[in-house]
């Protein structure tokens, strides 16, 4: 995969008659797509979760249907951008049309109503990513695959917006393009088709090609973001931080470098965790959410009238109903890990399963604490924090977390976790003062609906941020769905988490869906458009959390494993 493609580097690629988005795979839809057996979620679920709003704009919901590919087509038209085809090479899921979802966007974009136009009161209709973008997964095995919700996509974030950017300057500059672009965002909007309505279109495209050439412009002149993401991985809380504490309120001094890209965890029994992220950051889910939709840009006031300071464009009540779907009435009772699907992968050795499992008990249990949502009852999964010296895995995600700090509107010094505790209570705060949510009891929202009080909707926690040097060990239920491993995606299947990092790959490729059952990861030969994972770089370090002869510590948490006890090991995880 080549350097990514910024807005200050298009115009070279125009004028050098290349096309653009080329080093991304090409991808074969399979022939069948089946759910994951055991999540516990009905098919109205999946698709409200995979299309209702956060509240975060990427664009206009008609810029977003007339864009095309950034492609030199000229004159003709190129296919697109939205198309299901070229929407998966960023590794976007398709999704069918329906009621919550018109168009057929795939699965993780969200059309909604809300905000403002550059310079008018008006509303107008958007498209957003939500949270199924980066939390829902899909392995495949030969022309067949399977649906999990909640696990970690191969969605290349970072790549879908440099293209996004390419794709709007390339329309901006081009007369038939912006021609092609400007009839359909019309028609679509329902606006007459003028010469006034195509300048005053064309005026607002350059607005947010200006907005996005400075953030670039410092991005590049900054080295922001050094470490390619690729698929699978982001940033999230250095990028989300960036936007939070620097673009919002245009304090670019408050920009630091994201070097530190993560997986995307899977979800299931996540709301029932004492504290989430990698680094166990945040204890309430509210806060958890809202940071996330900020980071992923909603829109919110930093200026004005105090009464309407910190309001904000976040769906705060589908928050919490996205929270209540996943979660459930009581933990295992929203959605659930997905089962092994030995139909597609093959049956599970149940001897060396339960040779495994006397293993598990004795080499990782200790942090990994089992839990089996069909037996736990009221009981609550339990995390482990475990300390960075310990672990001895890549530090700089706890460690930049720790670390940063950034300077408020109002001039105060604060750290990143106090930052964005305030920011986040701000936002939440400011949406029930607003509808005049009470402590308890209940309210009655726009539509009608009835609707618990501040505490439940925040889960009986407070916004409590935090950053320890240290990562969370989570109940393994799942895990052999969430390749590749590591907190930052550096070892590629279950099979090399189990050796000393010198006997793990040091450069492998990422992209591909395709599935591997005796090792549990995805397949990483290289192929074209494929991501070159380097253990090497800043960030992607695969050392840690081996299994080695030596003293414990500094990485190493347990005795090196003979081949037939890391196959053992490898049954009984794919039984959880």
């Amino acid at each position: 995969m080549g350097k990514r493609i910024s807005l200050a580097t298009a115009a070279a690629l125009v004028l050098t008659g290349l096309g653009c988005a080329t080093y991304l795979p090409e991808r074969e839809m399979p022939d069948s797509v089946a759910q994951a057996a055991g999540q516990n979620w009905t098919d109205e679920q999946r698709s409200w979760f995979h299309h209702t709003s956060q509240g975060t704009k990427l664009m206009p919901y008609a810029w977003f249907l007339a864009l095309e590919q950034p492609f030199l087509s000229w004159p003709a038209a190129a296919p697109p951008f939205a198309s299901p085809a070229y929407m998966a090479r960023f590794g976007f899921l398709p999704s069918p049309r329906s009621a919550i979802n018109p168009d057929g966007l795939p699965v993780g974009f969200a059309r909604d109503e809300f905000g403002v136009q550059e310079g008018s009161e008006e509303p107008e209709v958007v498209v957003g990513l939500t949270c199924a973008a980066c939390h829902t997964g899909q392995i495949e095995y030969g022309r067949r695959a399977v649906r999990i919700e909640g696990g970690p996509s191969m969605a290349d974030i970072g790549a879908f917006q440099d293209q996004i950017g390419v794709a709007l300057f390339l329309t901006y500059g081009s007369g038939p393009r912006f021609a092609r672009f400007a009839q359909n965002v019309l028609a679509r909007s329902g606006q007459p088709d003028t010469e006034e309505t195509r300048a005053a279109l064309h005026r607002r495209l350059g607005l947010a090609l200006d907005r996005g050439r400075t953030e670039a412009g410092l991005a590049e002149r900054r080295r922001l973001y050094p470490v390619t993401e690729g698929f699978g991985r982001l940033d999230a809380l250095g990028r989300g931080a960036n936007f939070v504490f620097a673009t919002l309120p245009n304090m670019p001094s408050n920009l630091a470098v994201a070097d530190a890209p993560v997986s995307y965890p899977g979800l299931w029994d996540a709301p029932w965790f004492d504290w989430v992220q990698y680094n166990g950051a945040i204890r309430q889910p509210m806060g958890r959410n809202v940071a996330e939709a900020m980071g992923v840009r909603a829109l919110v006031k930093v200026t004005g009238a105090p009464e309407l300071i910190h309001r904000s464009s976040v769906r705060v009540q589908n928050i919490y109903d996205m929270e209540t779907v996943l979660a459930g009435p009581a933990p295992g009772g929203g959605l659930r890990a997905p089962a092994w699907p030995e139909d597609l992968l093959g049956p599970i050795d149940r001897a060396a399963a339960e040779r495994g499992r006397v293993q598990f008990a004795q080499l990782c249990a200790g942090c990994h604490q089992p839990w089996n949502p069909a037996t736990a009852g009221a009981a609550t999964p339990r995390i482990t924090m475990v300390p960075l010296e310990r672990i001895g895995t890549d530090p700089r995600a706890a460690m930049n977390f720790i670390n940063r700090t950034a300077t408020l509107p109002n001039g105060r010094r604060v750290s990143a976790a106090q930052g964005l505790q305030e920011a986040t209570t701000d936002v939440i705060n400011a949406f029930y003062n607003a509808n005049r949510v009470p402590e308890r009891g209940s309210w009655t929202d726009a539509a009608g609906n009835v609707r618990p009080g501040r505490l439940e909707m925040n889960g009986n926690r407070p916004n409590e941020w935090r950053a320890p040097a240290a990562y969370r060990a989570r109940p393994l239920n799942g895990i052999w769905a969430t390749a590749p491993y590591l907190h930052n995606g550096a070892v590629p299947n279950l099979y090399q988490m189990l050796l000393p990092s010198e006997q793990r790959d040091a450069v492998f490729h990422v992209g591909s869906r395709q599935f591997d059952p005796r090792d549990v990861g995805f397949v990483t030969t290289p192929t074209p458009g494929t991501f070159r994972f380097d253990t090497a770089l800043p960030g992607n370090s695969n050392r840690g959390h081996e299994f080695r002869n030596g003293p414990l510590g500094n990485g190493t948490i347990g005795p090196e494993l003979s081949d037939q006890q890391r196959r053992d090991l490898i049954e009984y995880l794919k039984t959880l």
